[in-house]
């Protein structure tokens, strides 16, 4: 077995799935010691005042801002400016801020207050690092708890759905009180590999709930994997809602972190951009990592892989560019929803 971005693969596999890649793997493969980590293939980083850097793509010759959408807070003491930096290595200048979990989800127990110290101290000193409040909607005070934190200054809210649906009565309460108060939201989607049974309530079909939570924003996580198809029906459906109620105010995105495995990478992100669905402007960046030891080199690989599905779809410049960063700021920024035609049944 080869290796390619961590990942083994039959060396058969290699040259079928990438192959770019498996004539640059060639070069590099008899100098380089087993322990050695493969240099990043097209990849180059230019800062820009300070840890603000953008990541250059030699094949295209373009360099472009990157936020991360989806970077989890890890158990330790708050130290935003190493994370700042690490994140630089890897081309990226900002991103989402996950607190730590909800008593519910398993893990220590701290209190709410604890909890949204912890996050504020990693996220309020950089106006690059935006706090996302971990939410369980079916505790009793959920409801304070989303006051409070609004009043704290997040800039959104997380829910994975491990032991309700989405649109659990209680649950569409507390997100619609969210909505309300205008904030985002980001939900995890797809497999939840928490050791239980709850995979159920993360198909994205579960979410159609969201159609009747006026003025909700949200995103799915993970690109649903590996109910991508289902994601992708999901989304056409809300633009077509869009059409047929006309004064509806939900908006989806889809939080491109992995997820999906690099052997599903491609097709997800075909299907996703070709299916002909008005999605260019809500696909978001994500990478999953930890603060306390940002996976510079996995974002890397990410980039670059997600970069070469891009040149071989004809993915211009400005679609990559709100891909990864745009898209984001107008998701936290509830910016604006742009005039589109959602689509209807015969052209699905």
């Amino acid at each position: 077995m080869d290796t390619l971005f961590g990942h083994a693969f039959c060396p058969e596999c290699i040259p079928k799935l990438y192959p770019d890649l498996a004539e640059k793997m060639k070069d590099d493969s008899p100098a380089r010691s087993p322990r050695t980590p493969p240099r990043p293939l097209g990849l180059e980083l230019r800062s820009r005042d300070g840890h603000r850097v953008r990541y250059t793509d030699v094949t295209r010759g373009e360099a472009m801002r990157v936020l991360d959408g989806h970077i989890h807070i890890h158990d330790g003491a708050p130290t935003p400016a190493a994370l700042l930096e690490r994140m630089g290595t890897a081309g990226v200048e900002g991103g989402i801020l996950i607190s730590l979990p909800p008593a519910s989800f398993g893990g220590p127990r701290r209190t709410q207050a604890e909890r949204l110290d912890n996050l504020i101290a990693w996220s309020g000193s950089s106006k690059g690092l935006h706090p996302f409040y971990w939410i369980d909607p079916l505790e009793r005070d959920a409801g304070r708890q989303v006051e409070v934190a609004v009043e704290r200054g997040v800039a959104g809210f997380k829910v994975i759905c491990d032991h309700f649906p989405p649109g659990d009565p209680i649950a569409l309460r507390v997100f619609r009180r969210i909505a309300s108060l205008r904030k985002p939201m980001l939900f995890h989607s797809g497999i939840l590999w928490d050791g239980k049974a709850s995979s159920q309530y993360n198909r994205p079909a579960q979410f159609e709930a969201f159609l009747d939570v006026e003025g909700l924003v949200f995103t799915l996580a993970h690109i649903s994997w590996p109910w991508c198809d289902e994601l992708v029906a999901v989304y056409g459906k809300l633009l077509n809602a869009l059409e047929r109620r006309p004064g509806l105010g939900v908006e989806m995105y889809v939080d491109l972190t992995p997820g999906t495995p690099p052997i599903y990478r491609k097709e997800a992100l075909t299907r996703l951009l070709t299916v002909g669905y008005d999605v260019q402007g809500n696909l978001i960046f994500g990478t999953d990592c930890e603060t306390g030891d940002y996976n510079a080199a996995w974002t890397r690989e990410w980039l670059e892989r997600d970069g070469g599905i891009y040149d071989g779809l004809g993915i211009p410049t400005a679609v990559r560019e709100k891909i990864h960063a745009g898209n984001l700021e107008r998701f936290l920024s509830l910016g604006d929803r742009p005039r589109r035609q959602g689509p209807r049944p015969a052209q699905t």
